[in-house]
């Protein structure tokens, strides 16, 4: 065995003199992946004029890469275990950079579709490699700020995406939102293979093809119900029949799993409390967020009246909490001393907090709204660090990736619910209330069909109840998730020893 198993990596007194320059380097790199879930936002016009891309071809665009990325999350971590994380850390800021390349200089819609599905297949290598290293390099002593610095840039990469997109497009051409990702992808390469070391499971596990095969397409088909659930209807037979051949795919995937002695993902972690409860909660933050973001641009641009631009900018303050909570290490010190379940406990509340806030104070204008995305970005910063370390603390170490791939197929699990949930939620609250007004079920739909500046009135009414009934609704989901989380976690905690077996 040589000195870059992932035993040897993890020994306490083997902690890498580099590490923290090596925290950096991956997460540029995983910057990079999380600006392109929502740059190409802001791109949306120029894309429809200069390639004439129609609104399916605009969707796609858009749709293909976190659709891709979603899908192989799970593969790509059981990959980086078995053949080396810097080796698919390596091959994903390769993939990414020439999905990059290839999309900024596409001359059709198709193209740049096909470059976001590559560009979706380096960032899933890359989304479970930063984890998996972090884990690798830094022991239990330093791994929660580790993370909780890691986890920052999520929220970093939320906050800046339409930012930059919107300068790049000021001063050039909409391609140059992708070509600025070749540096940093080519500065990442030079980076990783200079200073993060190789690490992989020592036991080599035969390669799972047909778990790989099925996990890929089960997921890949339950995302895209998710995301296309608000376009064509949740009832519609396109959302059904992808949500329950994804259900069922995946369903085929546990059990070959449970039969195999090689598996890619170990059924038998869920059994394991710590590790549920960690899950529990993961998905709940994750569904506070998505839905909570999803909700808020509504609140702000229909409610509230600010433009597109405005409306992101006011998002803000919810991720510049999180970042400069655990930019200054406030989770990593307060973890020892509340314990993992009462930090996740604490963070989730402040979140519910934060989401009520926003239902019943931030109705009449933005200081109540404000108040609301810094609690919630304070809860945030406490419970995401604290769930991933939980996570990857009840996963041997020689799984990492695929820990990290689990984590990260739980966030983009639980923001997909909290849309179809909440939007659910708010859809049905505003059709009970505006029922007599033909198109009632869309806001601007209702609001040309209204009859006068009162109906109109009554409308607005109408849609900015059901936000807020949608927002407690997910403020009671998550205060309930957190709890119940914790105490999962303090069962476990009383049970079983400090590193469980899996």
């Amino acid at each position: 065995m040589t000195a870059t198993t992932a035993e040897t990596d993890l020994a306490p007194a083997g902690r890498h003199p580099q590490r923290w320059l090596i925290l950096g380097v991956i997460c540029l790199a995983q910057l990079t992946v999380l600006l392109d879930n929502t740059v190409l936002s802001v791109a949306i016009p120029s894309l429809t004029r200069e390639l004439d891309a129609s609104t399916a071809d605009i969707q796609w665009m858009i749709n293909a890469y976190s659709l891709v990325q979603s899908g192989l999350l799970l593969t790509a971590g059981n990959a980086s275990d078995r053949y080396g994380r810097k080796k698919m850390l390596v091959a994903g800021l390769a993939l990414f950079g020439l999905g990059s390349l290839a999309a900024g200089l596409a001359q059709t819609a198709t193209g740049l579709i096909a470059a976001r599905a590559g560009m979706g297949i380096g960032g899933a290598l890359l989304m479970t490699t930063t984890l998996a290293v972090v884990v690798q390099i830094f022991d239990d002593t330093e791994r929660v700020k580790a993370i909780g610095l890691w986890s920052t840039v999520n929220s970093l990469g939320f906050a800046a995406g339409p930012l930059i997109g919107g300068v790049m497009l000021d001063h050039f051409w909409w391609g140059a939102i992708f070509l600025v990702n070749i540096p940093v992808a080519a500065i990442g390469l030079v980076a990783v293979l200079a200073l993060v070391p190789e690490s992989k499971n020592p036991q080599g596990d035969r390669p799972d093809l047909l778990g790989a095969l099925l996990s890929t397409i089960g997921m890949t088909a339950v995302v895209y119900a998710i995301i296309s659930g608000p376009e064509h209807g949740w009832t519609s037979t396109q959302v059904l029949a992808s949500a329950a051949g994804g259900v069922l795919v995946l369903a085929v995937f546990v059990l070959w799993e449970l039969r195999i002695p090689y598996p890619m993902l170990d059924m038998h972690f869920f059994r394991n409390q710590r590790f549920i409860g960690a899950v529990a909660g993961a998905i709940l933050v994750a569904f506070g967020m998505g839905g909570s973001l999803f909700l808020l641009t509504q609140h702000l641009q229909f409610v509230l009246g600010y433009g597109p631009l405005d409306a992101g900018l006011r998002t803000a303050p919810l991720a510049l909490t999180v970042i400069a909570l655990n930019l200054t290490g406030v989770g990593a010190r307060l973890l020892p001393k509340l314990g993992t379940p009462g930090t996740i406990a604490t963070g989730m509340t402040l979140v519910a907090a934060g989401l009520a806030a926003i239902a019943v104070l931030g109705g009449d204008g933005y200081g109540g709204m404000l108040l609301g995305l810094v609690v919630m970005g304070a809860g945030v910063a406490l419970s995401m660090p604290a769930m991933a370390n939980a996570i990857m603390s009840a996963i041997p170490p020689e799984k990492a990736g695929v820990g990290a791939g689990v984590n990260g197929t739980l966030a983009e699990f639980g923001n997909g619910l909290g849309v179809a949930v909440l939007g659910a939620v708010l859809n049905s609250r505003f059709a009970a209330l505006a029922a007599t007004v033909a198109g009632a079920a869309s806001l601007p739909a209702a609001l040309a069909a209204a009859d006068g500046p009162a109906e109109r009135g009554r409308i607005s009414d109408a849609f900015a109840s059901g936000l807020q009934t949608s927002q407690l609704v997910g403020a009671v989901a998550v205060l309930a998730g957190g709890l119940l989380a914790a105490m999962l976690l303090r069962r476990a905690g009383r049970e079983d020893s400090p590193r469980p077996a899996a």
